[in-house]
């Protein structure tokens, strides 16, 4: 019985697709965001990889100055403030709010595991109107280290008084899922649009394309 669910924020809960018309603003094309989130994952991968870590706003902006080098675009104050403040105000997706309620209802300890920063995680909730579901909001920050280092992941079971084993994480990311699952999680993968499972790795059991059936097959499985 894993009676402790930890949930992955940006993407997994939080669309990121309201950053699309500050890409569109500052690089003329909204779909940059991608690259954007794509090289601020792989410098956060990085920060682990060499034990050096910088919180997850600092990495937000050095991949958007790498990003706006690289499309040789000189990015105001105003559009560095917009893109990653904007990340404070992402709306929940659509199925988060019944599946939070489905799964509190059904007796599941509820917390957050983020990369971002403790004051930027809960502006994030609470502006979601999700922070009522959550008995913890756990940042990487407090263990200095970034996901999905195992330490990250040891911390919110002690933080939720339990053992790893007694928590499934929820993501919609292949390299948090594997990272869970390597520290002795379980995990569940919301298959979100052009998200897949990390094929290097040993999939999790529960693999669905919404966060609501993630939430049936979790009441299902581990109640």
């Amino acid at each position: 019985m894993k009676k402790v669910l930890l949930f992955d924020v940006n993407e997994s809960l939080l669309d990121l697709r309201a950053l699309l018309p500050h890409f569109e603003r500052a690089f003329g094309d909204g779909q940059v965001l991608y690259q954007w989130f794509g090289q601020v994952l792989h410098s956060a991968m990085l920060t682990v990889i060499t034990d050096d870590y910088s919180d997850f706003g600092k990495v937000a902006r050095a991949a958007l100055a790498m990003v706006a080098q690289r499309r040789g675009v000189t990015l105001t104050d105003d559009d560095q403030s917009a893109i990653v403040g904007g990340m404070r105000t992402l709306p929940p997706h659509p199925d988060v709010l019944p599946a939070m309620e489905r799964l509190r209802d059904a007796g599941f300890r509820l917390a957050t595991l983020t990369n971002s920063p403790p004051a930027v995680a809960r502006a994030q909730l609470e502006n979601a109107g999700l922070i009522t579901f959550l008995e913890k909001v756990i940042s990487v920050d407090e263990v200095q280290s970034l996901k999905p280092a195992a330490k990250v992941y040891h911390h919110a079971a002690r933080t939720m008084g339990v053992a790893p084993e007694q928590t499934r994480l929820i993501a919609a990311h292949g390299w948090d899922v594997a990272g869970a699952m390597r520290a002795g999680c379980a995990a569940a993968f919301i298959a979100r649009p052009a998200m897949v499972v990390e094929p290097l790795f040993e999939a999790p059991d529960i693999v669905e394309p919404d966060l609501l059936q993630v939430a049936e097959r979790i009441i299902a499985v581990d109640q």
